[in-house]
């Protein structure tokens, strides 16, 4: 049974990085997510199936999937096939420093990453090595430290270009820019739609088709991510989950558990530990 739980890891003393996994994956199924972090995962067993933007493939053990932040996502089963996977998350402006110190050339900020998925052993290899470090508990943090800095200048060596330029990024979409910042900011509080559309100039026809284009879900499906990653702040910092469910906007703890399932594919009180 405990092979069918998802595990995470977190430690205080890298703060920067967050770990998890999961041995049997035929009952994982994850909604359409995204994250504030950067996200690398591998696929250590079976065949899963992996939605990234535009992007829909099935891929199998040994592939590397890659997720900038708020990039809209999942990985599911395929017919309740086995599968296995392991992930880390990490805070950008870490990773951006991590950047810095392999292209000397980088702004310092964080360069979103242009493949989604990488078949590289090197890669696979590595990123396996670096986890099972993490996890290991006779290593000094100082060690695993060292080895988070190794493992993502490799990363870094393997996925940014190669003659050093960076793409030039989607040009934003200020209206719909202003909606999401909305969001993002009042997301604890009851927003409406109207709301949404009045806080970026818009009529709701339009901000419902042009939401969605723009960032991959609807207004609501953006809101209640950002409701569960406020969720997942406040249970990191160890609130109780029916304070952590009021706090991000959910009506009650039960409430807070269906749509924290649904979106991570884990309960609050596994997530919290």
């Amino acid at each position: 049974m405990t092979n069918c739980v998802p595990q995470f890891w977190r430690d205080p003393a890298l703060p920067a990085i967050e770990a998890r996994s999961i041995i049997d994956g035929r009952k994982v199924c994850y909604a359409l997510h995204a994250h504030a972090h950067f996200s690398i995962g591998v696929i250590t067993s079976g065949t899963c199936t992996y939605i990234n933007g535009e992007q829909r493939q099935a891929i199998r053990q040994g592939a590397s999937v890659l997720m900038n932040p708020q990039a809209v996502h999942a990985c599911n089963p395929i017919d309740e096939q086995p599968w296995s996977y392991r992930m880390l998350y990490v805070d950008c402006q870490w990773l951006a420093g991590v950047q810095a110190s392999v292209r000397h050339d980088s702004p310092g900020v964080f360069q979103a990453y242009q493949p989604v998925l990488s078949i590289s052993p090197t890669l696979y290899d590595a990123f396996n090595q670096f986890y099972d470090q993490l996890l290991d508990t006779s290593l000094t943090p100082e060690i695993k430290k060292a080895a988070a800095l190794a493992f993502f200048q490799l990363m870094d060596r393997t996925l940014a270009p190669q003659d050093g330029t960076v793409s030039e990024p989607e040009l934003p979409h200020v209206k719909l820019e202003l909606a999401a910042a909305f969001i993002r900011e009042n997301c604890a509080q009851p927003l409406s739609l109207q709301q949404i559309s009045d806080a970026a100039g818009l009529s709701r026809s339009y901000m419902i088709r042009a939401f969605r284009r723009h960032f991959g879900m609807t207004p609501h499906a953006y809101l209640t991510n950002q409701r569960i990653q406020l969720a997942q702040r406040l249970l990191k910092r160890g609130e109780l989950i029916v304070d952590a469910a009021l706090a991000a906007g959910f009506a009650d703890q039960a409430h807070l558990q269906r749509t924290f399932k649904q979106f991570l594919a884990a309960t609050p009180g596994q997530y919290r530990g």
